[in-house]
């Protein structure tokens, strides 16, 4: 078996790296910088220029804005991005999994002009998933839809909701009906975001201006077209689109080139001698290559348009063990005394669902296992 890229495949990626020479700034170092403002115009400038280069839908079929190309080639993509930071900022939603959804269960006028903007690379999106007693715990949530004639009437509310300040559609999930438990009885809607009865509240944070909002619904008012797939039957579209979510991103990637800075680090300061740096070493790059290795069983069921299987769950979690062995690389590197500059590794592993989570679902969804009793107090 020939696990290495085509000759085809290795043109790609050099044509990707000359397009990122030319298309980013001199002296790019991501968007963490930037204020909100500049991230706007420079994500969307970016994206348009990738568009009109073919590589910003480049694998969706030729009728939606696409070239038909392999899923491979969007491996190549998605690896060379996560080099730089990946510039397409929240735009990298759009392509992997929001298009997608809407392509599987949107209507004709749903695909005719959400897929039309996103394809070239002019609008961005934020999901409207987490609340605040509802984080991980998707299926509980409570944000409620009420159909009154032809609208929605939604009052709730979302949290940690990322890239808001550049949003103009929130892919937002409600509960519609009101006794069906847990997945049962949600919804998805695709709701602009300057409807009256929307109010955004900035999450101050770490990560920077504009990275986490709190969405407020009071009585806001969206037509029943907004709405994606069947009324209460949203939990069969999240879960098609997460499994496309979960492994949107080459974390192992940006995993690997942090590790690759760190183990400089340590060795120009003198510190390879140490048995148990060496060890810890050894296994993040073992836990990268795992990672990478699930991805492309992701790549390949992809390829041949497989449903979404437990192999995006195993892949997510594998992605996040990865970054927590480099998190821990860093963590002796710096008690052993140097600046490792590699801040920020563990978020991964609560962004589209926490590890405990992706566990839950691999056992209760795909191995059959029973779920565990529910303590009261």
């Amino acid at each position: 078996m020939d696990f290495d890229w085509t000759e085809d495949d290795v043109k790609y990626r050099e044509d990707i790296r000359t397009f990122l020479r030319e298309a980013l700034p001199p002296n790019w170092a991501g968007w963490h910088r930037a204020s909100v403002e500049e991230y706007r115009r420079e994500s969307k400038r970016f994206c348009a220029a990738m568009a009109k280069a073919g590589f910003f839908t480049q694998n969706w079929p030729v009728e939606y804005g696409g070239q038909g190309a392999s899923a491979w080639k969007a491996c190549v993509l998605s690896e060379e991005f996560a080099t730089r930071g990946d510039p397409r900022g929240p735009q990298y939603m759009n392509v992997n999994w929001i298009g997608p959804a809407i392509m599987q269960y949107g209507t004709p006028e749903q695909m005719e002009y959400h897929l039309k903007r996103i394809s070239a690379g002019d609008v961005c999106w934020c999901q409207g998933f987490s609340e605040p007693d509802a984080g991980s715990d998707l299926a509980s949530l409570r944000t409620r839809a009420v159909r009154e004639g032809d609208e929605y009437v939604i009052n709730g509310t979302k949290i940690w909701t990322s890239h808001v300040p550049l949003a103009e559609f929130c892919f937002l999930l409600v509960r519609t009906h009101p006794t069906e438990k847990r997945s049962g009885g949600i919804s998805c809607l695709l709701v602009p975001m300057d409807i009256q009865g929307l109010e955004v509240r900035a999450i101050p944070g770490l990560l920077g201006e504009g990275a986490f909002a709190q969405l407020i619904f009071t009585d806001a008012r969206v037509p029943v077209s907004c709405r994606l797939g069947s009324e209460n039957r949203g939990w069969e579209v999240v879960r098609w689109a997460l499994a496309f979510e979960r492994v949107g991103i080459a974390h192992y990637r940006a995993a690997g080139l942090r590790l690759d800075r760190i183990a400089k680090r340590a060795h120009d300061a003198g510190l390879m001698d140490d048995a148990e740096l060496r060890s810890k070493l050894g296994h993040a790059r073992a836990m990268i290559e795992a990672a990478r290795v699930l991805f492309y069983r992701i790549v390949d069921l992809r390829e041949h348009d497989s449903p979404p299987t437990a192999d995006a769950n195993l892949s997510r979690i594998a992605g996040t063990a990865a970054y927590q062995a480099v998190a821990e690389v860093a963590q002796l590197v710096a008690d052993l005394g140097t600046d490792t500059g590699a801040g920020g590794l563990n978020a991964n592993s609560v962004a589209a669902g926490t590890t405990e989570v992706q566990l839950d679902q691999v056992a209760t969804r795909y191995l059959g296992l029973p779920r565990p009793p529910v303590r009261t107090a």
